[in-house]
């Protein structure tokens, strides 16, 4: 018999990538909301109470809401909005992150899914933590760029309008300037971080995909590791997983070789060539005399940042093959 699943907010970008994963589902029965009735509290309520699992692609307090509405002791949710990630009685859904994660999202009735950038935050320094390479204090920084996709509708309109009169020109643009991104505080609790990085996102004039750098001065840090510390440590930490993987030592010095031309480049990452897939890949750069490095994560925001990793976390939480469906 298929397991019911009710997405509430499935007409956003998040909610249509997830039902996209879900429809040729046999062993999944999608139930819809009668658009009329979207905003009718009770009809939502229905929904939310006879499924068996409930994704949650809502702003943060309409989540807050739905969760609310739910009286069922036995309905399952996966809420990826950012009201529930440090909160008490909620699993994390990065299911690679620790070695008893997956039991934890599996045994929970209440998992929140992660943000896109802390995915990528997380899987590099988390590791490093957890081995000593990186002390819990280290004052740390992340530089990231992501598809204008994660900026959900306004921002997908603006990027893909002519620039007059609602549109723009941008091709790369800055922002959580404020310092207060309210992805923080998952980055810190998550890492075992005592506080949150310097966090520099930005969106750039593509639809989805995303890089998340972490540099490293790895003089300053106690034992001083070199990158080969790090690329073996994170190595040891994902063997064997589906989802995350590290790129070879070869590749990495590959991707590091200088070309040919004016004044020499280096050949670049895509940020989009992980798009449609529930994969991250996980970079560790080192300077020349070893004192410096630079972990770089590439995932898709609307995969492994949102819709895939939703997926992922609902097959763990209705006993279902990790992969189905990704």
């Amino acid at each position: 018999m298929a397991h019911t699943v009710f997405i509430d907010g499935e007409s956003g970008t998040t909610g249509l990538q997830i039902r996209e994963r879900l429809a040729s589902r046999g062993d999944l029965q999608i139930l819809s909301i009668d658009p009329a009735r979207r905003r009718d509290a009770d009809a939502r309520a229905e929904l939310l109470n006879a499924a068996d699992a409930v994704v949650l692609c809502l702003p943060d307090d309409a989540a807050r809401e739905a969760v609310s509405l739910i009286t069922s002791n036995s309905v399952r949710v996966v809420d990826a909005s950012t009201a529930h990630r440090v909160a008490p009685g909620w699993a994390y859904g990065f299911a690679e992150m620790a070695k008893d994660q997956r039991a934890a999202i599996a045994g929970s009735t209440r998992v929140a899914n992660p943000g896109c950038y802390p995915t990528g935050f997380i899987g590099l320094v988390r590791p490093l933590v957890e081995a000593g390479l990186i002390p819990p204090d280290a004052p740390l920084s992340v530089n990231a760029i992501s598809g204008y996709s994660g900026g959900g509708k306004g921002l997908i309109a603006e990027f893909e309008t002519q620039p007059a009169p609602t549109g723009t020109h941008d091709v790369f643009r800055p922002y959580g300037l404020s310092l207060a991104h309210k992805h923080l505080p998952e980055m810190a609790a998550h890492t075992g971080l005592s506080h949150a990085p310097v966090f520099a996102p930005s969106v750039g004039r593509f639809a989805q995909g995303m890089i998340v750098e972490v540099p490293l001065q790895l003089w300053a840090l106690p034992g001083k590791p070199s990158p080969g510390d790090l690329h073996v440590a994170l190595e040891a930490f994902y063997m064997g997983e589906r989802f995350v993987e590290v790129a070879g030592g070869a590749e990495c010095a590959e991707l590091q070789a200088t070309r040919a031309g004016a004044g020499g480049y280096v050949a670049a990452l895509d940020p989009e060539a992980l798009n449609g897939t529930n994969r991250m890949r996980l970079y560790v750069f080192g300077s020349a005399d070893g004192g410096q490095a630079r972990l770089v994560a590439q995932l898709d925001n609307l995969g492994k940042g949102a819709s895939g990793a939703a997926v992922q976390n609902l097959n763990l939480m209705l006993g279902l093959e990790e992969d189905a469906g990704l």
